[in-house]
């Protein structure tokens, strides 16, 4: 069940996962799932390939006994259970589109995406209430399509193109309201740059990530690509402990940890015990910048390397650092081999590709020359588009421009510059300004507002909110922590801000754009 070394036309991500890993080593510990922080393997959930494989394919085919059409989307919301990977697995398994939403949003959030995207379907753990027209499940349901007996492989997994939508995740837009990210089959395969890369990942290893199933880092770093190449995963569903990871390293001889960088730097402040880490050969990170001074802290504890990486909702990784590629402090590394990527001149207001257009300048700009990265449209790790969303065009001529400053200095490395959008990327999450103040600026005591981020010490970033008062002599003061509550109410915990600061104008330029720049300077 070896795939061949081209991208074959007819493909299925879930297959290309979990098929081949079934057949050769089907005993082998695919999925761990800890629960206990002080004994990481007492009451562990796991899955080996073989296990894991009938699973998916059992739920495929409850699926598709409900009779939903190929291509219909099935949103899931269920944690960090093992349940959550495999739903999501088969819903790719039986030519369906899954979509793995946070535990974390909130009634309102989770509508949205429920009637943006259409669902036919919502498996969840929680008091979530589907729209019309949507199927609900909850976990007894699951439970019971894992019981029933799997199909064989040849009939399970849909016979889907590689070019055929697989999955959707949500992203802050720079609109104010997530955009659901559409991705292909292929965006499995487009993923083969990571494996020596940024990860230097075999079939040997065990790659524990610390974050949430419903993360694209998670379900792309922590378990799609190390069961493609038939490595095991373990993730960690219990008490947030920062001590905790150094006890599961132990206890599941993990090789390989994946994180945001504030996972590190908890880590490191609650204490490392060189011990516990026998067998892990490196950290990674993404999901925002590592400061050079957590890296040195970093090494300087453990002895080992810890490889960054930039990449997207819509592509994923692009560039890294690897066992191969030397770290550069203040650099996440270089354009992962076999990829194109090129830096080009940023839009300028007025110009067509600064509208979605595709006529402005498509000439690499020469090393030493900040511009906007951009990935050529041959990526098989590209997404298909967005979500409903037809006049969203991040394409110049055969290039998809992100939203990323960035210039690359003569050994080829690239520096990044930030984003030339307003989105924010505080603790590892993308998150629209726009839909914080949205929601903001409901609040009775708020008359004007504004959203950006703010560092309150090296590579450590808050989302902090600036807020004009709607009556500066309110009885009993201004109280930004009701406000502050407020938002807690309606937006997921990691879209709040932290802080709320009262001032008396929001700085806005000539034509009326509020200056983020000039609001972060104003923090304390």
């Amino acid at each position: 069940m070896e795939f061949p070394a081209m991208l074959p036309a007819r493909f299925n991500m879930a297959r290309y996962c979990l098929a081949p890993a079934a057949h050769r080593d089907p005993a082998k510990v695919a999925l761990t799932v800890i629960h206990d922080p002080q004994q990481p393997l007492q009451g562990a959930a796991r899955w080996t390939f073989e296990a894991l494989d009938a699973a998916v394919r059992s739920c495929a085919q409850a699926l598709r006994e409900h009779g939903f059409a190929p291509g219909a989307r099935i949103a899931l919301r269920l944690g960090n259970r093992p349940e959550c990977p495999i739903v999501w697995f088969a819903a790719m398994a039986a030519g369906l589109v899954g979509i793995p939403l946070s535990s974390q949003l909130t009634p309102d959030e989770v509508a949205f995406v429920l009637t943006d995207a259409e669902v036919a379907a919502l498996v969840t753990a929680q008091e979530d209430q589907a729209p019309g027209g949507c199927r609900r499940f909850d976990l007894t349901d699951v439970r019971a399509w894992l019981t029933a007996p799997a199909p064989p492989a040849d009939q399970a997994y849909a016979d889907t193109g590689a070019d055929d939508a697989a999955y959707l995740i949500y992203t802050s837009g720079t609109s104010g309201q997530p955009k659901g990210v559409l991705h292909a089959h292929r965006c499995a395969w487009g993923r083969r740059p990571m494996y020596a890369g940024w990860y230097g990942l075999t079939a040997t290893d065990t790659m524990l990530h610390a974050g949430a199933l419903n993360w694209t880092y998670t379900l792309g770093v922590g378990l799609t690509d190390p069961w493609a190449l038939g490595a095991g995963a373990v993730v960690y569903d219990g008490p947030r402990d920062p001590g905790v990871w150094g006890r599961i390293i132990a206890a599941t001889g993990a090789t390989l940890f994946a994180a945001v960088p504030g996972i590190y730097r908890q880590w490191l402040r609650a204490g490392i015990d060189p011990a516990d880490l026998t067998t892990l050969r490196h950290g990674l990170t993404a999901g925002e910048a590592l400061a050079p001074g957590l890296y040195a802290a970093w090494r300087d504890a453990t002895g080992r390397d810890l490889y960054e990486a930039l990449g997207m909702s819509e592509i994923s990784t692009f560039i890294s650092s690897a066992p191969g590629v030397p770290v550069r402090p203040g650099s996440p590394g270089m354009v992962q081999q076999g990829r194109r990527v090129a830096i080009l001149p940023e839009a300028q207001e007025g110009d067509d590709a600064a509208a979605g257009g595709a006529s402005a300048d498509t000439t690499p700009l020469p090393v030493g020359e900040i511009g906007v990265l951009a990935v050529h449209r041959s990526d098989p790790g590209l997404m298909l588009g967005y979500w409903n969303r037809p006049h969203d065009h991040p394409w110049r001529g055969d290039w998809f421009v992100t939203a990323d400053a960035a210039h690359l200095d003569v050994d080829g490395y690239v520096h990044h510059h930030g984003r030339v959008d307003d989105i924010l990327g505080a603790g590892g999450y993308r998150v629209s300004p726009l839909e914080v103040e949205h929601v903001l600026a409901t609040h009775p005591a708020v008359a004007d507002v504004a959203v950006t981020e703010v560092e309150v010490r090296e590579g450590v970033r808050i989302i902090a909110a600036y807020a004009v008062p709607a009556d500066p002599d309110a009885p009993g003061g201004l109280d930004a922590g009701a406000v502050l509550r407020y938002a807690g109410e309606h937006l997921a915990a990691y879209k709040c801000p932290k802080e709320l600061l009262w001032i008396d104008a929001l700085p806005r330029t000539a034509n009326g754009k509020i200056r983020r720049a000039a609001l972060a300077g104003r923090h304390p």
